[in-house]
């Protein structure tokens, strides 16, 4: 078994981890997650969309068939599960058993952008939604949203669903300037957004007020974080090499640094400090990386 990373975080790499019933295979597997008993979410793009796994990779069950037009961005949070469904502009709460509990945006309806093509740099920014890439939840009970395959903004809710406010504009070098914000997280009262085309993360308030931005990255697609603060970030395979998973403190300091399988799209630690990455394609599956320090 190979083992990746340095120190404090080096990993035993298990390929494949994630196992199907007999006869089945996956579709480009987009994102994951776990829940507080570390089962593994999967999100798809076939049906079932959401596939479970125990900490081992056997498979668990599965729901959501005929919901979701494009799987995008699934996160966990004291068990309440946050979807996108893409192409659809919509963004869902739901159980952690498939039920729903709310939903943002209305299907098919984008809002006017300018941009045709999900990934372009969009000619202006918009509300909500055009294309989102990943809900997650904030202090509160609010919600913020990375809008960004056709879109150029961060968005804010209140826990009923009203927009608060939204942040960001198309643009490569200024801070506040976004070209896909692709994934994001809450945590201490900043807003930590992957800036995926910009290659950089850049660091928020929660009112949308810059701190700082972190570039030492290459077209970061995902972030988590685990319990003690430490950021993980999946990065794409810009310029050509390798997709790779990078370890980071809360200055965006690398810790560890180290290649992995696909696009490097989805990616998540668990509370054992575990890392699982979405390999994509089809047919796709997950990595699993196992902490040894």
């Amino acid at each position: 078994m190979a083992t990746v990373g340095t120190g404090k975080y080096t990993y035993s790499v298990v390929e494949d981890w994630a196992k199907l019933p007999s006869g089945e295979t996956f579709g480009a597997v987009s994102a994951m997650a776990t829940d507080s008993q570390d089962r593994v979410y999967g999100f798809q793009r076939k049906d079932p969309p959401v596939v479970i796994f125990d900490r081992d990779g056997k498979f668990l069950s599965s729901w959501g068939n005929g919901t979701f037009l494009l799987a995008h961005g699934i996160y966990i949070e004291n068990d309440i599960v946050y979807l996108t469904d893409r192409d659809s502009s919509v963004c869902f709460v739901y159980t952690l058993d498939g039920k729903p509990i709310q939903m943002l945006g209305r299907h098919g309806v984008h809002s006017d952008t300018g941009c045709e093509r999900a990934g372009d740099l969009v000619p202006r920014a918009a509300g909500p939604f055009n294309y989102p890439a990943e809900m997650v939840p904030g202090p509160n009970g609010d919600l913020f949203v990375a809008d960004g395959y056709r879109n150029a903004r961060v968005h804010r809710f209140a826990e009923d669903g009203g927009l608060k406010f939204s942040w960001g504009e198309p643009g490569k070098t200024e801070s506040g300037q976004f070209h896909l914000p692709h994934s994001l997280v809450v945590r201490d009262g900043l807003v930590y957004v992957c800036d995926r085309e910009n290659h950089r993360l850049q660091v928020f308030d929660t009112d949308g007020k810059f701190v700082t931005m972190w570039t030492d990255l290459k077209q970061p697609m995902d972030i988590s974080v685990d319990k003690e603060g430490i950021f993980y970030v999946s990065e794409g395979k810009a310029g050509g090499a390798s997709a790779r998973v990078s370890v980071l403190n809360r200055d965006g300091v690398v810790l560890s640094r180290f290649d992995c399988r696909g696009s490097g799209h989805g990616s998540w630690v668990d509370s054992l400090g575990d890392i699982y990455v979405a390999l994509g394609g089809n047919p796709g599956g997950m990595d699993k990386f196992v902490r040894q320090a």
